[in-house]
């Protein structure tokens, strides 16, 4: 990678991180906090949690097919400003009608499939993966790092200093973008990277990727539900608010050594699905143990174990989507993924606000036990992902050869299962068995071919 693809992946990798702080700071905060404004029932407090989710499942694809329009940059600067309007408004919101208003703000800037979109045109195809590696690792650390320094900054200045220091961060990354990021000439036509509305209903037919969409959708159905009940509980068995993001470094800490075996474990072949329904067990056994609230262990304990299945299942799933999807429909996949994802989030907040109002704390945990349960069953039906991976190669179409020649002659090489190819860009998206495939194998072909990535 060039320096200037080093910088921009890393920019975009702080716009990912400023987007997941500003969503995720407040949960191990708000939901102690907000029950002393003015107004508050257990039903407001879960819809301030989950409402961005709203916003963000419904503007998520078409911001990014807006940004194919008129710029990627002009989009994500404009996702930005309402996400700093939203933190604004929070900020200064004296109830919780405000809080939920400002949260709703913030969700509409929905810029995830923009970035992903952006890091596509700025990247060579050669170093692409590169720098999603680099996004992903923003993404993948920014979660406990918002809990971490939601309730480190709300100790210094209330629940407002977490909303401001969210739209601080947003101004900075505006500076970023246009300071590190180069402005694209051309958009990349990757179907890797970004949605196509004609390949939806392939996508939302495939018995696989449907499973994966319905298991993010829990997912974060129960991190939501479950955070309207956690800091709280906390609370209750003797953790004081101004430890709080202490005991969340070392909870997150023990998480992620108790995840380091499983993580081998989901790279083998044939554990992927098992793993996930293990998983899925630990989620249902988590909300049993909150449900009866046994004491200051247990409830560490069990937190522990309740992050370790979150952070892995956050990994684990986006990377079977990627081993489903036939080739040239991840972008589509992941359009429909990032949907439920957040999505699920806004259930979760909503659904578990209006259990609290109706019965005591006990009855959301069953409930989430009982998701889980029906979560596992739907599993069990999951094909396996196999060990499959996108390859990308380049290529010189010969005089009098057509595409489906193309296709055909790519078909043919060991271990390719499935192809896409795009004419205008001369490039081929192979979905391949890693345990058949060789770059070798294309060297056979009758056309100049080069794999890139």
């Amino acid at each position: 990678m060039t320096a200037i693809e080093v910088r921009a992946a890393v920019a975009i990798g702080l716009l990912f991180v400023v987007r997941m702080l500003g969503l995720f700071m407040v949960l191990p905060v708000l939901p102690l906090v907000a029950p002393e404004l003015p107004g508050a029932t257990p039903l407001l407090v879960g819809l301030a949690l989950g409402i961005y989710g709203l916003s963000q499942a419904c503007l998520q694809i078409p911001l990014g097919l807006l940004s194919d329009r008129i710029g990627r940059k002009q989009v994500i600067i404009g996702g930005l400003l309402i996400f700093v309007i939203g933190s604004v408004v929070a900020a200064l919101a004296d109830s919780v009608a405000g809080i939920i208003a400002g949260r709703f703000l913030q969700g509409c800037g929905a810029i995830a499939s923009t970035l992903l979109a952006l890091a596509s045109d700025v990247t060579r195809i050669e170093h692409r993966s590169k720098a999603m590696a680099v996004i992903g690792v923003s993404v993948a650390g920014s979660f406990g790092l918002a809990l971490i320094l939601g309730p480190l900054v709300a100790q210094l200045g209330g629940l407002s200093a977490i909303f401001w220091f969210c739209a601080a961060s947003a101004l900075i990354g505006m500076v970023v973008l246009w300071r590190a990021v180069p402005t694209p000439s051309v958009h990349s036509r990757n179907p890797e990277a970004l949605l196509d509305r004609s390949k939806l209903g392939d996508v939302l037919r495939h018995p696989g990727l449907v499973r994966t969409t319905l298991g993010v959708f829990f997912l974060h159905y129960l991190l939501m539900s479950s955070f309207i009940l956690l800091p709280p509980l906390l609370e209750q068995v003797g953790v004081a608010r101004d430890q709080l993001y202490l005991y969340y470094f070392w909870l997150l800490l023990a998480s992620f050594v108790a995840m380091l075996p499983f993580i081998y474990i989901a790279d083998r072949r044939g554990l992927a699905r098992p793993m996930l329904l293990v998983m899925i067990a630990v989620f249902c056994l988590a909300s049993l143990s909150f449900a009866l609230n046994v004491g200051y262990y247990p409830v560490l304990v069990t937190l522990v174990f309740f992050f370790m299945a979150f952070n892995l299942l956050e990994a684990v799933l986006p990377a079977m989507v990627s081993k489903l999807a036939p080739a040239g429909y991840r972008g589509t996949a992941m359009g429909v993924f990032s949907t439920a994802q957040f999505g699920g989030g806004f259930v979760g907040g909503l659904v578990g606000g209006m259990l609290l109002m109706q019965q005591e704390t006990t009855h959301l945990m069953y409930v989430n036990a009982a998701i889980c349960g029906f979560w596992f069953l739907a599993t069990l039906g999951m094909p396996a992902p196999g060990n499959f991976r996108t390859v990308t190669c380049r290529w010189s179409l010969a005089a009098g050869v057509g595409i489906s020649e193309v296709a055909e002659e790519l078909l043919s090489v060991p271990g390719v299962v499935d192809v896409a190819v795009l004419e205008q860009e001369q490039l081929a998206y192979l979905k391949v068995d890693s345990t058949q495939w060789n770059d070798a194998g294309l060297d056979r072909l009758g056309f100049s071919a080069e794999p890139v990535s």
